[in-house]
């Protein structure tokens, strides 16, 4: 029996329509899977101006974690907004956009003070780096768009996170600027989250802030998903919780008293002797006071000391009229350094006979501020900005101190900075036995931003991380003092205070997991997104050829010997 043309196209569509056929919308459906669960965006949001606005407030959000706000709470949903965006994207190239838009928003929201010193060319950087976030928006697309398998959701919980840590282990690199704002970081004053961090570094601590806002994002857009939503907020709880218990701490063996020198803000001309002074004032009046070190903050120093000797013999002076080694950091040019002649920043140790001998010269540079990367391309920035006049020098190696004394002796691990930013280098300094971290710093130039207390902040992740205590002492605030576990030893030392600290400081002995095995996080990531992308290609081989077309649908008005051209 002959059917009827128009129900001939009627069938076809409909069979299309369910997927059953080839053609549009099969490949709708493919693309965005069933209507029900496809998510939509508002009407607001569906133009693509609104959309890349949205995506740059989006990728901001985060931001607020961080200190000064410390909404540390807040970043396990900071990413829900920008990834329900992504995942309602109507192509992977407009994901892609829209997550190199919520990068830059990031990157800007992150290093806004940054602002006073770089000006436009900060907006830039934040439009370059933020590229590295077009990826990872197509992999949350293709994770969590439409309504993907029980399959497909619970691999996200896994497969986003992975992505995001490949970004921050991209930016992580001294040349992009370093591993400043790792949304890992935000946790540092949750005592869980630093116990996962004495475990896998910083990086196990975002995989898990993603993950959480991965499942929050299943829980809230993706009905189909609530099981392995659920199930990933219960492998979540479960890794925290198994850390907390069974994680290996140090143990306290003893206690060192060490003092911090914040001199304070001092401007104007003659401005390096006067902090000079202030810095020996300072240290004067903690005479009697039983000490073991005293330490004073970055650039504390403005000449080489091996040129000066009078400022050389009044730091021992002050040495032996507190009883304990000075440890200074040099601002100068040197001609002595673990290099040639150049300006370098060194942390050098000065005892009750003088000059110790122990020096650290910095390795890690911040890009701009203390040199200009391919500068005879980028000089320019120094017209519009505060950017590095001449490029410092860097050091070749890292340097454990021994203070002077027995072979028992308290041993430091000194780190000038920007470095206190780089997990790696205080797991090198632990495992080459330094028993306290010393981070010396200068933040004068962005007093009344976010950047002392968030740099003060990582002081917490490195000493979890480590297992060893770290003393963070500045010019001008914040310093403060961690405990091997990252807690906080007595109060911070803000930016409107001149004055100066004992801290009783419990020495350990042991080892954590990251010091033992690094940065596995990192490594099991990227194992997983190349499993991933090699599961891809190979059912990409084993699936058939498309067959034939399927035969055209006549029109009521045609037929096999007259077709409507």
């Amino acid at each position: 029996m002959r059917i009827p043309v128009g129900q001939r196209v009627r069938r076809t569509w409909q069979a299309r329509w369910r997927g059953h056929g080839a053609g549009p919308g099969q490949a709708l459906l493919r693309e965005q899977g069933p209507r029900q669960d496809a998510g939509q965006p508002p009407v607001l949001l569906r133009s693509r101006r609104a959309r890349g606005a949205a995506a740059v407030v989006a990728g901001a959000l985060p931001a607020l974690a961080f200190p000064e706000p410390s909404l540390w709470w807040f970043a396990y949903l900071a990413l829900v907004p920008w990834m329900l965006l992504l995942r309602t994207a109507s192509s992977a190239r407009i994901a892609a956009v829209e997550g190199w838009l919520g990068g830059a928003g990031f990157m800007i929201a992150v290093h806004h003070w940054l602002l006073p010193s770089l000006h436009v060319f900060l907006l830039v950087l934040a439009a370059f780096l933020g590229l590295l976030w077009a990826p990872w928006g197509v992999l949350v697309r293709s994770m969590l768009g439409g309504a993907p398998s029980l399959a497909r959701a619970a691999a996200a919980v896994a497969v986003v996170p992975a992505g995001w840590l490949m970004i921050e282990l991209a930016r992580s690199w001294e040349g992009l600027g370093g591993p400043w704002g790792l949304l890992g970081a935000s946790q540092w004053e949750v005592p869980p989250a630093l116990r996962l961090a004495s475990v896998g570094g910083v990086w196990l601590v975002s995989l898990l802030v993603v993950a959480v806002n991965t499942v929050a994002v299943l829980l809230a857009a993706v009905r189909s998903a609530r099981v392995p939503a659920v199930a990933g907020t219960a492998l979540c709880a479960t890794t925290v919780a198994s850390a907390w218990v069974w994680a290996p701490q140090p143990q306290e063996w003893g206690r060192a008293r060490i003092a911090v020198v914040q001199p304070g803000v001092v401007g104007g001309i003659g401005s390096v002797e006067r902090r000079f002074d202030r810095g020996e004032q300072l240290t004067r009046e903690l005479a009697g006071r039983d000490l073991d070190l005293v330490v004073w903050g970055e650039s504390s120093v403005g000449a080489d000391l091996g040129l000066r000797p009078d400022l050389a013999e009044r730091l021992a002076a002050l040495s032996r009229e507190v009883g304990a080694p000075v440890l200074v950091n040099v601002d100068a040019r040197s001609e002595g350094a673990s290099g040639p002649a150049g300006i370098y920043k060194s942390s050098v140790l000065v005892g009750p006979a003088g000059l110790t001998g122990d020096r650290y010269d910095k390795m890690r540079l911040v890009p701009f501020g203390e040199y200009i990367p391919a500068r005879s391309l980028l000089g320019w920035v120094t017209s519009v900005g505060r950017a590095a006049g001449e490029d410092r020098l860097r050091g070749r190696a890292p340097v454990v101190m021994a203070l002077p004394g027995d072979a028992t002796a308290l041993r430091l691990g000194p780190l000038v900075c920007f470095e206190s930013a780089f997990a790696d280098m205080s797991r090198r300094l632990t495992r080459d036995g330094a028993q306290v971290l010393v981070a010396q710093s200068a933040t004068s130039s962005f007093q009344d931003s976010w950047a002392p207390e968030q740099h003060a902040s990582l002081a917490a992740l490195r000493a979890a991380e480590s297992g060893r205590p770290m003393v963070h002492a500045t010019l001008t605030g914040v310093s403060a003092v961690h405990a091997a576990g990252g807690e906080q030893i007595g109060g911070p030392l803000g930016t409107d205070r001149s004055t100066a600290a004992v801290y009783a400081v419990p020495l350990v002995t042991g080892e954590t997991l990251y010091v033992r095995y690094g940065d596995w996080a990192v490594y099991a990531s990227a194992a997983l997104l190349l499993a991933m992308g090699a599961a891809g290609g190979v059912r990409s081989l084993r699936r058939p050829a498309p067959g034939p077309a399927a035969p055209h649908a006549r029109t009521a008005r045609e037929s096999a010997a007259r077709p409507v051209r």
